[in-house]
């Protein structure tokens, strides 16, 4: 069944949007916390660093003593101590002495500067400089990088390996983050087949789109787990109804035009609400997304290059966003470098070929032939009230790794 009319991508974008639902959170060890998404603000329990430390192995010395010094007017002073990384030393440096030390280890009491060892020579206790320094050279000042009590990461933030060094530095071993979003996916289809290199009987095809969704769920930062259905409304009733029970988010696959055994959206109208059926949008015409059991549930095309450009336009954001983390196009601007025709009143994903300048976008695309999302990087994306884009005109397009979580 479709609704009485097609919706306009934006206004099925929105019916999702509407209906956005956010995951609980879990505190967990911040060596798993790579690529997750804080729901705590991060406050420092400590200095960073804790201490005027040393950005350089060198001297740690008094900056005055050392003006005037140079190449042809060396100056002596007399090495009193010796500090490693760890340790601290407890002198104080006096006039014209200095105390060997290790990158990052405390400034004695005394010092104000660090001479770098290249520019001296030891004999023993001597030692001679052959340059100088001013105060605070080559010194790394307490609190440079964090204060203690100061808010350094906001609520939402997504964690990269530079998130998780800071957050260490702060005091923090384990962190609050959402929890990534349990997806089940209903592959529909009688005629489907696991992937075989032995002949196909008459009708069948491989089951693709089981591999393509579920990474794509991955790639969106979420768990994914498979299931299939056959044609019939009961057993995709079953599925559905158990999924949406036990799962955050369900997606079918197959199922939503209207041949026959094409039951999916009639499963959704009878267990719960269908929002929208069917979007003026190439490819992916006949999507669907309703709502069982308060889970949304997202009925996508058993075409696979369908299926996927269906995911990019619903199904991401709505995974990113259960999981706090902001979610849009990021729209580059090319030149196109052939004439793209488009209709009114849709919106066109056109599978292209972009680099840093143009934009050609891939002939051969009917909404089953997997090799041009393979031969492609981007899309083209048409607006609805555009109808095409001549030779040279500059065009929206959207990579697809800006897509990946």
């Amino acid at each position: 069944m479709f609704l009485s009319k097609l919706e306009s991508l934006k206004n099925a974008i929105k019916l999702v949007g509407d209906n956005q639902k956010f995951t609980e959170t879990e505190e967990i060890p911040l060596a798993e916390a790579h690529k997750r998404v804080l729901a705590e603000e991060i406050i420092a329990f400590h200095d960073s660093p804790p201490f005027d430390k040393s950005a350089m192995d060198g001297f740690a010395l008094i900056a005055e003593n050392t003006f005037g010094a140079s190449q042809s007017v060396p100056k002596e002073l007399k090495v009193v101590d010796a500090i490693g990384a760890g340790d601290f030393s407890d002198k104080t440096v006096g006039e014209n002495e200095a105390v060997v030390i290790a990158t990052g280890a405390p400034i004695p009491d005394g010092a104000n500067a660090v001479l770098m060892k290249e520019y001296t020579t030891v004999d023993g206790d001597d030692l001679t400089i052959y340059s100088q320094v001013t105060p605070g050279e080559n010194i790394t000042p307490k609190s440079e990088d964090i204060k203690k009590g100061e808010k350094i990461l906001d609520k939402n933030t997504f964690i990269r390996y530079q998130e998780l060094g800071l957050i260490a530095s702060a005091g923090y071993n384990t962190v609050r983050v959402f929890k990534k979003p349990r997806v089940k996916i209903i592959i529909t289809g009688n005629e489907l087949v696991e992937p075989t290199k032995e002949e196909m009987d008459k009708a069948k095809i491989i089951n693709s789109n089981q591999f393509t969704t579920k990474a794509m769920v991955e790639d969106s930062g979420a768990i994914a787990e498979i299931a299939h259905a056959g044609d019939s409304f009961d057993e995709v009733r079953e599925a559905v109804l158990e999924a949406s029970k036990e799962y955050d988010v369900v997606i079918t696959t197959g199922g939503t035009a209207l041949s026959k055994g094409d039951v999916v959206l009639d499963v959704i109208q009878d267990l719960g609400e269908v929002l929208f059926h069917g979007v003026a949008v190439r490819p992916g015409k006949p999507a669907g997304v309703g709502i069982v059991n308060d889970k949304m549930i997202f009925a996508l095309s058993g075409q696979p290059v369908a299926s996927m450009g269906q995911f990019d336009m619903f199904v991401r954001k709505y995974l990113f966003e259960m999981q706090g983390r902001f979610f849009d196009f990021n729209i580059q601007k090319r030149s196109a470098m052939l004439k793209i025709p488009s209709q009114l009143g849709r919106t066109d994903f056109i599978r292209c070929v972009s680099d840093s300048e143009n934009a050609k976008h891939v002939l051969n695309r009917g909404s089953g032939i997997i090799r041009s999302m393979v031969e492609a990087n981007s899309y083209i994306i048409i607006d609805e009230n555009n109808e095409g884009y001549q030779k040279d005109d500059m065009v929206d397009v959207v990579f697809f790794d800006s897509l990946l979580w």
